[in-house]
């Protein structure tokens, strides 16, 4: 299987939905005949085949009966079942729920059904979680969510040709038809009608979820489950770093949460000479340390504070570094990275302030003569194979940063660890 090829640049933010109720599905996927599964077309007004609310969903075809004769679904014993376990945003409150009994999702005829093995938790599922203010404005409720993830092809509809049954997968979670002029000139993942499984549509916190084979990455061999499971949000880490162009460069990572922890261990990988790291969290810069980090700062007012700006500049010419990283979406720790970055050095900004921000923009980047970049998911999918080749001959070592795995039925306490602080990367086992 050859993965695609497609033209690329940075990634785009999704059209923010309206909290809405996501209505439950009529039908669920129907067994009419052995070996074989029909997808029921539009379960319920306002669903497409895909299960996701309102039109214009990218891919949206009618659904059809799919192969599932291949004996690699023999160990597949909930394929014919017409229920399946999924965490769902079961009320606009905190929490999620383990619906035991959520219909298997609706497969197109060219769409893959993933049988889910391991599934990675992020800030945004965090936030989804906690029922915060950028949660109540995008998520639907009634939504499955989850969008990281390593699973296997279980079955396949009848116009799919790039993929077969039993292949191991994931998948780019920013979904497009591909048909508007942002992705006919290479910026696919700047689509104007991109939208996010997990977030905008149901996610793959579940035992299966039904992707449109053109979203779907085969993971090599090489790879181990643990480390697919976490290509989306390595992915960020690498096309931050890529964009900076940090090879010989110092460079400074601001903000140490996972996201920032790959990104040390890719910039170091990369090639950076120097990473210098910024947080207030002591365990993360200490873990930042054992990645290849140079130096770290604790920035909390009773630690370092801000006395640790003209110690780096001491040890960058009295300049600052080449490339400011920007991960964490703190105010303050944005405006302390620039004032960081060196005059005509370049920043990637990742992290996301949860509210406008008041910022210099005459000192901090006008007068500086610096070169902005704004970060955004991975491109497609140039990202994608950097991220492959960073995992099997790159150097990047990801075990230190996950650091937990729990039961699907334990998710309570893996959102938990999670949320603490007390974990980095946490996995849940789908398959347990």
């Amino acid at each position: 299987m050859t993965h695609p090829v497609e033209p690329s640049t940075p990634d785009a933010a999704s059209v923010a939905s309206s909290a809405a109720t996501v209505p439950t599905p009529a039908r669920p996927i129907e067994v009419v005949a052995q070996g074989s599964i029909v997808g029921p077309g539009l379960t319920s007004p306002g669903l497409t085949s895909h299960g996701i609310a309102g039109p214009g969903h990218p891919h949206d075809d009618p659904p059809q009966a799919i192969d599932t004769t291949s004996p690699a679904l023999n160990p597949e014993p909930e394929i014919n079942r017409a229920t399946m376990r999924a965490l769902v945003k079961h009320h606009a409150g905190e929490g999620l729920e383990l619906d035991p009994k959520r219909p298997m999702p609706t497969v197109g005829p060219h769409d893959c059904l993933i049988r889910i093995h391991k599934a990675g938790s992020c800030g945004t599922d965090r936030h989804i979680w906690e029922w915060d203010e950028w949660a109540q404005s995008r998520i639907p409720v009634g939504i499955v969510t989850g969008h990281e993830f390593v699973g296997v092809i279980a079955a396949i509809g009848q116009a799919v040709t790039k993929y077969k049954v039993g292949e191991r997968v994931s998948a780019e979670g920013h979904l497009t038809k591909g048909r508007d002029y942002l992705s006919l000139t290479g910026n696919k993942h700047f689509a104007s009608d991109v939208h996010i499984f997990g977030v905008d549509s149901d996610g793959i916190f579940a035992a299966y979820a039904a992707i449109h084979e053109d979203d779907i990455w085969d993971v090599h061999p090489d790879v181990p489950d643990k480390y697919a499971a976490v290509y989306a949000p390595l992915g960020n880490a690498v096309h931050t770093v890529m964009a900076a162009g940090v090879s010989g460069k110092t460079v400074l990572v601001s903000g140490t949460g996972i996201i920032g922890l790959m990104t040390v261990a890719v910039a170091k990988a990369a090639g950076a000479t120097r990473i210098y790291c910024t947080d207030i969290n002591p365990p993360r810069l200490e873990l930042a340390k054992k990645l290849g980090a140079h130096r770290c700062f604790d920035v909390r007012p009773e630690a370092d504070g801000e006395s640790w700006i003209p110690d780096l500049r001491a040890e960058t010419r009295g300049l600052g570094v080449d490339c400011l990283l920007e991960m964490s979406g703190a105010p303050k720790a944005m405006d302390q990275g620039f004032q960081s970055l060196r005059p005509g050095g370049v920043a990637a900004l990742l992290g996301l302030p949860a509210r406008s921000v008041d910022f210099d923009f005459n000192a901090n980047i006008i007068f500086k003569g610096c070169t902005v970049l704004g970060i955004n998911g991975r491109k497609m999918w140039e990202t994608w194979y950097q991220v492959e080749e960073f995992i099997r001959f790159g150097g990047v070592n990801l075990d230190d940063i996950i650091t937990h795995e729990f039961a699907f039925n334990d998710y309570e306490e893996a959102f938990r660890v999670m949320m603490s602080g007390e974990g980095s990367k946490v996995l849940l086992d789908v398959t347990r």
